[in-house]
């Protein structure tokens, strides 16, 4: 369980953590203060930012190569890039330095960082402790943008990213540049990028504005593999390894370091060096129909 269906929303579990955790920090520090008569509202926060500062900047430099093309999107935290121990331990280093400099907000401040710790790691263990199912590649044929059908399962063989997307879906939008960089980059693995419940009038239309080429681009027109993965938010990425064993569910925006990050996870082969910025033009339709 990666991922918790409210309605038609989907909300990263990860992140769901993280601000509950967050939450219940606040209320127990200010509980405790309020009977010892001090505020901390401001010293909590700076164990809160140094925290994710922290967690943010650990991620940054490992996946540094990642950031370099693209500095800005350090600051893009809906990749979801974090190292959480390196947090953890930057706001527990943080609240043993307050509480001795401050020893008034003491309680307070170690009220509120184990309240935190119990609710993170509480979420983590629960998450572990999920029984998860060996997903494989979903047997579902989906329409290619030549009129043909495609069998999911044909690409079985290699590794397999599934990317969920519509175009009326502005974080699909903002990734879709960071995943066709990555088709060709990563010649040692497939790319589908597969549009849910849009026409093929419309997709050619936004593919050929947007002056974007990719191989296997699918229609779900029928909605099939949000059903099959349990998950109706946009955009969401599915990483098989060879055997079309499902390792990984990613829901929400990828960045080229979150992407580099999992597909690390089913693939040893070393990415090509980029081909550099292209003439904004629209290529000829390289679709594979298997």
């Amino acid at each position: 369980m990666d991922a918790i269906n409210i309605g038609p929303m989907s909300f990263s579990v990860d992140m769901l953590a993280m601000f509950g955790a967050i939450l219940l920090a606040t209320a127990a520090a200010n509980r405790v203060a309020r009977t010892s008569g001090v505020r901390v509202e401001s010293a909590l926060w700076a164990v809160i930012a140094c925290a994710l500062i922290a967690a943010r900047g650990a991620y940054v430099l490992r996946y540094r190569d990642a950031y370099l093309s693209s500095p800005w999107s350090i600051f893009n935290v809906r990749d979801g890039g974090w190292i959480a121990w390196v947090g953890i331990a930057a706001g527990v280093a943080v609240v043993a330095w307050l509480s001795w400099r401050l020893p008034l907000k003491r309680r307070a401040l170690m009220a509120g960082a184990a309240a935190g710790l119990v609710v993170w790691t509480g979420a983590a263990l629960v998450v572990a402790m999920q029984p998860r199912a060996s997903m494989q590649i979903p047997a579902i044929e989906l329409a290619n943008l030549r009129g043909g059908q495609t069998q999911l399962e044909s690409f079985r063989g290699k590794p397999l990213v599934v990317n969920l997307w519509a175009s009326w879906c502005p974080p699909c939008r903002r990734e879709m540049p960071v995943l066709r960089e990555a088709q060709l980059r990563y010649p040692g693995v497939t790319f589908v990028f597969a549009n849910q419940g849009e026409s093929a009038a419309a997709v050619r239309a936004y593919l050929a504005a947007e002056h974007i080429d990719l191989d296997n681009v699918l229609l779900d027109q029928q909605l099939g593999l949000p059903a099959a993965i349990g998950s109706q938010g946009l955009p969401a990425t599915l990483f098989f390894d060879a055997q079309g064993k499902l390792t990984e569910r990613r829901l929400g925006e990828l960045s080229a370091a979150s992407l580099a990050q999992r597909l690390a996870a089913i693939t040893d082969a070393r990415p090509t060096q980029s081909r550099g910025p292209e003439l904004p033009i629209v290529l000829s339709e390289k679709e594979q129909e298997r």
